[in-house]
């Protein structure tokens, strides 16, 4: 017995020795953090200083959220971001419970909502008992922020406590409580989305069609075929595809059809089976396509093959550099009568046929963006006969900004008349002032800047975007970086984004853009 507690006490003294080195090394990097960081006075710098502690909890993990919390507070959203990454990066509890003590006793908006976010992005689980308190914080973005923390364990069990939140005073509150309980497949639901479905707030109600499709219940039903015969745009696609997983009939966005069939079949009605929907659902999209049976009727806006019965639509257009380069399928378009076959005539002519075609009820605008972001407008417009033909000269204007063929001027000196600088592809830019965002958010609402909180409430509620390039330019040009942003600033504002590419470049990230944000993706060709 003398021997082995020897033993024992010998091996606790190895692994002293083995990690005193790294302790001591972990110590230090805090030291040097706590002693220089405030020296740095440009971002990158200060990035770069808080991402060495990532990775350092196993001894110090605590440490890291005493030293880092208070930079939560710093108005540059790239720190704050970096703050919550390595928040949401810690493998063990320790930093974890400090993390939920710091949200116990934090009193400061944007700290909470920064912890928030690092406890839903680390997928966090056992942490209810400490973020259920902020579900009734009198800032909607903490209650907001709390919803998707709480949330990260897919357990049924949590819909009784989200459930009231589903009636939320906030608009963006109830939208998370909404579709929170649709993802948990809860019946507590259905009261909450069919109040929805009439709210003056058309993201409410696209939350709760989209609850409605995902929760299936006969309830339901006549409430949305009510729906449908009142609804404008864009989310009457929304409630007839709701409909037909409710029922498994494909009357697409046709009022009347439904109203019929309803009053036909309303008493005794049964909801068909999951299964019996996958089945006739399989069966349409064999012969149609995804969605496309229903739509190719009048009051449907076409953009390169993408329709949609949106009222509410912005155009996101290229004119990059690279946009003055000739298309290489040229076959793919043959039989477009295009005076030329560069990228930009292609797509100028498409956009012009576009807005020849859409409805007077319509509301449109146009946004051009190289490395500068150029709006045509404002805000939306009506598609009358004038602003129609205004939008087309101002199309009409658009051309390529310093392509391969101002290079010439370039090599000769005549810099400034060649305009490269002005010919990059700005992404982020374009798609922040697509979306609305102020300038400084950056897509994280009040964790940035604690101010636009009330930013989501658009009247856009679908994006044609259209691009030849990857990003080179801009607050952001890492194309994982500004998908997390627009996924971000859109999960409130909801907007439906299509994304459409031509030109060779990769294209990976468009199609995921278009998936992330509701959206198709159409590949014009090379």
């Amino acid at each position: 017995m003398h021997r082995i507690c020897v033993s024992f006490f010998l091996t606790l003294v190895g692994i002293a020795a083995l990690t005193a080195p790294v302790r001591a090394q972990a110590d230090e990097t805090i030291q040097n953090f706590k002693r220089y960081f405030s020296t740095y006075k440009d971002t990158p710098s200060r990035v770069e200083a808080i991402l060495t502690l990532e990775g350092q909890e196993d001894l110090v993990g605590v440490q890291v959220v005493d030293v880092l919390l208070p930079k939560l507070k710093e108005p540059e959203p790239e720190v704050v971001r970096a703050v919550v990454k390595v928040f949401a990066a810690f493998k063990t509890r320790p930093p974890v419970q400090a993390l939920l003590d710091a949200l116990k006793a934090e009193k400061t908006d944007v700290v909470r909502i920064g912890l928030l976010r690092a406890l839903a992005e680390g997928k966090y689980t056992d942490t209810q008992a400490g973020i259920a308190p902020c579900l009734t914080d009198k800032s909607w973005d903490v209650r907001r922020r709390a919803l998707q923390a709480l949330l990260v364990p897919n357990d049924p069990a949590l819909a009784a406590i989200v459930a009231p939140l589903a009636s939320d005073p906030e608009p963006a509150v109830r939208c998370e409580a909404i579709e929170g309980l649709a993802r948990l497949k809860s019946e507590l639901v259905v009261p909450p989305a069919l109040v929805g479905l009439t709210e003056a707030i058309w993201q409410v109600r696209a939350s709760s069609i989209l609850a409605l499709t995902q929760v299936r219940h006969a309830s339901a039903v006549e409430p949305l075929v009510q729906r449908i015969a009142v609804e404008e745009g864009r989310l009457i696609t929304d409630i007839a595809e709701a409909l037909a997983n409710l029922t498994g009939k494909e009357f697409g966005p046709e009022p009347d059809k439904w109203k019929q069939w309803w009053a036909e079949n309303k008493n005794g009605f049964k909801l068909p089976t999951e299964q019996a929907i996958a089945y006739l659902r399989t069966k349409r999209e064999a012969h149609t396509g995804p969605k496309r049976s229903t739509f190719e009727k009048s009051g449907v806006a076409e953009f390169t093959g993408i329709q949609t019965k949106s009222r509410s639509i912005l155009f996101v257009i290229d004119q990059s550099g690279s946009m003055e380069a000739l298309v290489v399928e040229r076959e793919r378009f043959e039989g477009g009568n295009y005076p030329d076959y560069t990228r930009m005539t292609i797509v100028k002519e498409e956009l012009k046929r576009t807005i020849d075609h859409l409805e007077p009820y319509v509301n449109f605008n146009i946004v051009a963006f190289a490395t500068q972001v150029k709006p045509w407008k404002a805000k939306l417009v009506p598609a009358n006969v004038l602003n129609k033909s205004a939008a087309k000269e101002f199309v009409n204007g658009l051309g390529a900004i310093g392509g391969a063929s101002k290079e010439d001027l370039a090599q000769a000196g005549l810099v400034g008349s060649a305009n490269l600088d002005m010919g990059k592809t700005n992404t982020y830019g374009a798609m922040m002032t697509a979306l609305g965002v102020p300038i400084g958010e950056k897509g994280l609402g009040s964790v940035a800047t604690g101010a636009g909180e009330k930013t989501y409430k658009t009247d856009i509620d679908t994006i044609f975007f259209l691009s030849d390039g990857r990003p080179t330019v801009g607050d952001y040009v890492d194309p994982d970086d500004i998908l997390r942003e627009v996924k971000n600033a859109n999960d409130l504002r909801k907007i439906v984004i299509h994304t459409i590419a031509i030109g060779e470049f990769q294209k990976d990230f468009m199609k995921r853009m278009a998936e992330q944000n509701g959206g198709v993706f159409v590949d014009l060709g090379k």
